[in-house]
């Protein structure tokens, strides 16, 4: 997704949707590829997300004088950022489209949306490289930064770019001579194009994008959204179970009995630590046993089977040896 072509065959192509009761049953090639693919659970992150993204592209859309306003989305890894984003961005892409379509026979088409991952050791010149390669800016060994940020900034805006989304931001360090170089690289971009600009990246608060003269730049900038582990309790709700009901509604299993997962709520929060990523994970591994092993539900035994991710597991040993 971190080109043109491979954004737009992400947002254009029809999300996986739960089985119809009025549709013919899959096979179960189908439900195995189903369920490795998988619906995109409406988490809390992603209803916070939405409605702020919308509100800070129609507030910065006439700005001109100075950087719109921007978002940053953080939180421990596994805990649904990167989801967020990216449902954010494709419902962007296909409002633009239905409200803009490309006149008749028209080649060019408009890219509101575009999606640029942060690289390891990035510096400027390598980050903005990956902004050029997701529109398919060419871009020779001999050209300078300054030439290939100015090719960049003038083909966003002939595409009609309104929102950028950049994710592992947490990868830049400014208290580095190469990571001080990229930060005001962004800086400079979010200055120079007529667009919103929304970062994802683990726990930055607690790196050097917030410190510094640099970091309260962005802090003074951007609207912090906070995507952690899922409370077991909210008050009187119960966010985590209500996830889990979402996810078993969705799944394709022939004799698994509704409610089963959402009576397990405290153990899955204590496997999970209430983080998405890891949710989903395990449910999704046992859906995909119960189908390869014939029995067609998934228990609490087929969840005790199963191996989660290490961040999952190191959180959840501690309650588990008790």
């Amino acid at each position: 997704m971190t080109t043109w072509q491979g954004w737009q065959h992400f947002a254009t192509t029809d999300p996986p949707a739960p089985p119809q009761p009025d549709a013919p049953p899959r096979n179960t090639e189908e439900r195995l590829a189903y369920h490795s693919s998988f619906v995109t659970i409406r988490t809390p992150a992603i209803t916070t997300l939405a409605p702020q993204v919308r509100t800070l592209m129609i507030l910065g859309r006439h700005q001109q004088t100075t950087a719109r306003p921007s978002l940053i989305v953080t939180g421990p890894a596994a805990a649904g950022k990167t989801t967020a984003l990216l449902h954010v961005g494709r419902a962007c892409h296909l409002a633009h489209t239905r409200k803009n379509p490309a006149p008749p026979g028209s080649a060019h088409a408009t890219a509101p949306v575009a999606y640029v991952l942060v690289p390891p050791g990035a510096t400027a010149k390598t980050l903005i490289t990956e902004f050029a390669r997701y529109l398919g800016i060419p871009v020779t060994t001999r050209m300078t930064q300054t030439q290939i940020t100015d090719a960049v900034c003038h083909t966003y805006t002939q595409a009609g770019v309104q929102l950028v989304l950049i994710d592992e931001i947490h990868r830049l360090n400014p208290r580095t001579t190469t990571g001080a170089q990229t930060a005001d690289l962004i800086k400079d971009l979010t200055e120079r194009l007529p667009a919103t600009f929304v970062y994802a990246g683990i726990n930055v608060t607690d790196t050097p994008l917030f410190t510094g003269t640099r970091g309260a730049q962005l802090a003074g900038r951007a609207t912090l959204i906070t995507c952690g582990p899922l409370p077991a309790r909210h008050g009187t709700r119960q966010p985590f179970r209500d996830v889990i009901t979402d996810i078993e509604n969705a799944l394709d299993l022939h004799h698994h009995k509704p409610g089963t997962l959402p009576r397990h709520a405290p153990y899955l929060h204590q496997r999970t630590a209430g983080r998405i990523g890891s949710l989903t994970r395990l449910i999704r591994q046992a859906a995909v046993t119960a189908i390869t092993d014939g029995t067609e539900r998934i228990t609490k035994t087929t969840l005790d089977a199963i191996r989660l991710d290490h961040l999952a597991e190191q959180h959840a040993r501690p309650t588990r040896n008790r």
